[in-house]
């Protein structure tokens, strides 16, 4: 393992100011952003990237292996759940491991953008369709862990007709949180927006979307994501150590899948790396959001603190490097 790509993503600035956030927890301060601005940085991070994405994808155009690239995020999204679900059943009830399967079955955009961060840095090209294959995993892990949960949660029978009526709204509710999320629809829209705009729309709007303001909105978003994962992981003592081994080795043990099939792709250095940190990492936003409503027996602290407080950090501090290692290993 090189020790200097590890120092490299440590040293990236957006990184230390996570770490200025959990510092800043830790030693009991009283710094904080007030709360409008953390939504705003998101909304901001998600308009940036999809619509540079959107502008890149019309440049390159959906050539055979983008295509298979979209697929092959699809199909992470939906099998990740999964296998996930069968690993955490051994310790947990059906609500909280599809729960947990979900949350590790989606996304975090953040790591996307952290990875995208230190490929910049390293100067290694990546293309601007695995901003679609992070839009296109959001979804299906959330539709996944619903279906696992409709299939092995013990029902009572006199709960059969109730739910059979409420069927058809719960799944309205379900495919809407889905596909309809704020953080989804904003990410897609804007990938579509930059596709459709081309070439006149990158030229009026790039400088609020390229580097220079992107970074500095990105500091101060990982600045409140370490002060909130410094809060949470107080919230992992619930969790015992089955559940933080599967933290921190089920990220790994998706990258190398996420690598390889990478590889059987033909995908270049930049963009295998994106497409493992985009199996590896786990989502804190858009899952929970949808798992909160949909099944409210799974205990929100778990999954949540899982993705925020141990996978997240794992992935921006050791993760990313170890992944991009790999690859070069491979030689793609």
């Amino acid at each position: 393992m090189d020790s200097s790509l590890i120092l490299s993503n440590i040293l990236n600035p957006p990184v230390l100011f996570f770490f200025l956030g959990m510092l800043a927890i830790f030693v009991q301060s009283d710094l904080e952003i007030p709360n409008p601005l953390p939504k705003l940085f998101s909304l901001y991070l998600l308009v940036s990237i999809g619509f540079k994405g959107g502008h890149e994808l019309f440049q390159s155009g959906l050539s055979p292996l983008i295509i298979a690239t979209l697929l092959a995020a699809v199909f992470m999204a939906s099998i990740v759940p999964i296998y996930s679900f069968f690993i955490l059943r051994i310790k947990l009830d059906t609500y909280n491991a599809a729960a947990i399967a979900a949350t590790y079955g989606s996304i975090s955009a953040v790591t996307f953008i952290t990875a995208s961060s230190l490929l910049d840095k390293l100067q290694i090209p990546y293309g601007g369709h695995m901003v679609a294959a992070l839009a296109l995993m959001e979804s299906p892990a959330i539709v996944v862990g619903l279906i696992l949960v409709r299939v092995f949660a013990a029902k009572k029978a006199a709960d059969e007709v109730d739910e059979a009526e409420s069927t058809e709204t719960s799944w309205g509710e379900v495919l809407r949180e889905a596909f309809l999320n704020g953080s989804v629809l904003l990410l897609i829209g804007s990938v579509i927006i930059g596709v459709a705009t081309g070439l006149d729309g990158w030229n009026k709007v790039h400088l609020f979307v390229e580097k220079d303001l992107f970074y500095g909105a990105l500091m101060f978003f990982l600045l409140d994501m370490g002060l909130v994962a410094a809060r949470r992981i107080q919230d992992l003592r619930q969790t015992g150590m089955f559940l933080i081994g599967f933290a921190v080795l089920m990220p790994l043990f998706n990258a190398l899948l996420g690598i390889l099939l990478a590889k059987a792709i033909g995908m270049g250095q930049g963009d295998a790396l994106l497409f493992a940190v985009l199996c590896a990492s786990a989502s804190y936003i858009a899952v929970p959001a949808a798992m909160r409503m949909t099944v409210p027996e799974a205990n929100p602290s778990l999954y949540v603190s899982m993705a925020l407080a141990i996978t997240f950090p794992f992935n921006i501090i050791v993760g990313i490097p170890i992944y991009l290692q790999a690859i070069n290993m491979l030689g793609m």
